[in-house]
């Protein structure tokens, strides 16, 4: 594993058998992800994109050790700590979730209206063992509060009093307060005003480069992704479909998922109305995947070849990689 990288997943697979048997054959399996290789850089903002039922939060969980890994192996490495999330016993998973967390997409659904903001942003000092003693807790409350723009005032109140954006950040806080050193956000901004989007989406990127944080950024709106991200994956019923640095995927799309998902972008110049490929049909059944290439059913290049043969990702140039057979010919001069 490189020491430059945080979090490395070789064939990972994340499989759930549905309840009950069936009549006709073998017990069907939710195939959420399957096969992925990825590397999250240490200090990167790390986007992930897709359709709603691509996978992404499941990729996010098997991350985290939240969802069960059925194949493949992860590695996480920060320089002190070393973990095999496929072999965690209870202690180390204990270590491990001090240093990644998760940053909920629902700041409504994500706190409980019974406990008051201070001892939201408390619970995993206490749960973990972080601290001491009250007066230490408080102090390192207080002191993820201020990064994350909330006040004495706010710590004495109970979620219900709160705006969205408010919410949000103390969600961000609590997820912080142990020190993590990865962090996924799923969706975190999803739910949020536009203008609200910007200042959590500001607050995160200030606060990484603080912290020294790395992010995986669950997302569906790639101009989010655009602004924030260092790096970006494209996600398509459970496999990476392209991988690449942020600049260079928006500025040369390779496979032909990933085109239709940048053509889709709301632009405010008319004479670029209309011109979005519209991806026909909905994303197959993740019990029931199409052979070869699982984009086919909807790809408008597709051959006999992508019937049958399903791509890997390979690598093209600048830290480009696309599974697509037809990549090089479907290059815009």
């Amino acid at each position: 594993m490189s020491e430059d990288v945080l979090i490395e997943a070789r064939d990972l697979s994340v499989h759930y058998p549905l309840r009950g048997k069936s009549l006709f054959g073998p017990t069907p399996v939710v195939r959420a992800v399957e096969n992925i290789n990825l590397d999250v850089g240490k200090g990167n903002f790390f986007g992930l994109v897709g359709e709603s039922g691509s996978g992404k939060t499941t990729l996010g969980k098997a991350l985290l050790k939240a969802a069960p890994i059925t194949r493949g192996t992860v590695g996480y490495n920060d320089g002190e700590e070393q973990f095999d999330l496929t072999n965690l016993t209870p202690i180390e998973l204990k270590n491990y979730r001090k240093r990644a967390q998760l940053i909920f997409q629902d700041p409504y659904a994500a706190l409980s209206p019974r406990m008051t903001v201070r001892d939201i942003i408390a619970e995993p000092l206490e749960v973990m063992g972080l601290t001491s003693s009250r007066e230490e807790t408080d102090e390192r409350v207080r002191e993820i509060a201020a990064k994350c723009r909330l006040n004495l005032e706010h710590l004495r109140r109970f979620p219900h009093a709160f705006s969205g954006g408010q919410r949000q950040r103390i969600s961000i806080a609590r997820a912080l307060v142990s020190q993590p050193q990865f962090v996924v956000a799923d969706e975190s901004v999803a739910a949020l005003d536009v203008s609200i989007q910007a200042d959590v989406l500001n607050l995160l990127k200030e606060i990484q480069q603080e912290m020294g944080l790395t992010f995986l950024f669950i997302s569906h709106d790639l101009s989010v992704v655009a602004h924030i991200c260092d790096h970006v994956a494209v996600m398509y019923l459970g496999r990476l479909v392209e991988t690449a640095p942020t600049r260079e995927l928006f500025a040369n799309p390779r496979h032909p998922y990933t085109k239709a998902l940048l053509s889709a972008i709301p632009s405010l110049d008319p004479d670029d109305r209309g011109k979005a490929q519209k991806l026909e049909g909905e994303i197959p059944s993740p019990t029931n995947q199409p052979s070869g290439c699982k984009f086919h059913t909807r790809c408008p290049f597709v051959t006999d070849q992508c019937r049958k043969e399903e791509p890997i990702l390979q690598h093209s140039s600048n830290g480009h990689e696309v599974a697509c057979h037809r990549w090089e010919e479907l290059i815009t001069p």
